[in-house]
Formats: structure tokens, sequence, C-alpha cells
């Protein structure tokens, strides 16, 4: 997605994440969105990630996919769903909890491969507070959004986490062998 989302189509995925995650905690059944009554922006094929923090602010699940390969808006309702009931790293969103919860959609750019000779060209390559990275080694990858920036400002610890976060020692990313792509995210929220 090269241009940024109207306030329509923005309120409209977030509608769509809001009943997803409200149907999934409740256990109804989930809304099918019909793509014929949205706009076109909404109906192309789209990355995205939902991520949900409680009244607190605190991180209460995030679930996405980088690469698109269905209809934005399915992708929304999708993950929406998984980043209430599916995280790993949280117990279920219970139906108390919805009152609170602060909706945050992350709508991603196609990655773009990032070519770098060592890990001083990596650091001057990569752009802090703008790109999201997904870092890969073999079968492990992990990602982490441009949002991130602001809890991880560092560039060094921001690829060290990544590194952890796919599973790998810390300083993987300043051997060489990792491949890097970047991308960004318009963020979407419930203002």
């Amino acid at each position: 997605m090269s241009e940024q989302l109207s306030g329509v189509e923005k309120r409209l995925l977030i509608d769509i994440a809001k009943d997803a995650i409200s149907c999934a905690v409740t256990g109804e059944m989930q809304p099918e969105v019909d793509l014929r009554t949205l706009p076109p922006r909404l109906r192309e094929h789209g990355a995205s990630f939902v991520t949900l923090t409680d009244s607190d602010g605190e991180l209460r699940g995030c679930i996405g996919t980088v690469e698109a390969y269905t209809p934005l808006a399915h992708d929304v309702q999708r993950n929406a769903v998984g980043s209430a009931l599916r995280d790993p790293r949280f117990f279920p969103v219970r139906p108390q909890e919805l009152p609170g919860l602060q909706i945050e959609l992350s709508i991603l750019t196609k990655p773009q491969p990032l070519v770098y000779d060592g890990p001083d060209d990596l650091l001057a390559k990569i752009r802090p507070g703008i790109d999201g990275i997904i870092l890969e080694k073999g079968f492990r990858r992990a990602t982490l959004l441009p949002s991130v920036w602001t809890k991880i400002p560092d560039p060094v610890k921001f690829l060290s986490a990544l590194c952890l976060k796919a599973g790998l020692p810390e300083g993987e990313w300043r051997r060489g062998e990792v491949t890097i792509h970047v991308y960004q995210a318009e963020k979407v929220t419930d203002d």
C-alpha cells in the first residue's frame, strides 16, 4: 500500500477488528466481511499486525502477517482474533477486559531486502523509528514493528532483541549470516 489510508478506511478497519475481537472473546459467530461493500483499498491484498494493550497500556496481544496474501480487511479480522485469543505469550482476552482494550493496527508495506556489508553497514542502513525489520536465518524468523523503536531506540539493542525473538543468540546479526528485510507501517488507532 503506497498511499495513506483515508479516515473512512481507517474507521472501517478498526470496526472490523473490534467486531472480530468482541465476537471471538464472547464466543459469538464471526461476522462475515462483505468485500463488495468496502472501498477498493480494503479489498486489495494487504498485511497487518493487530496490537492490543490493556487499560494500563501493557501489551495484551500482538499477531500479524508480514506478507500480503489475502484482502486487507480479512487479514485485519483474522489477526484481531489471533491477537485476542492466540498470542502464546498471554492468556486469551476475557469478556470483562473488552471495555479497556486498546486496538492498534499496523498496515505494512511490502518487505524489501536490505543488502548490507557487515554489521556497521547494517547499522548505518536501518532507520530507527521508520523501518520494521524482519530477520531470518535458516528456519528462524522474527520481526519487530517500527513502533517497537519507541521501546528499544538503540539499533544494537533492537537487532539483538530481534535475534532473541527468532531464537538465535543475541549477537547473531553481527556475524553477517542473517537475511534482513525492512518495511514501513501505517499506524491506525481508535482515536
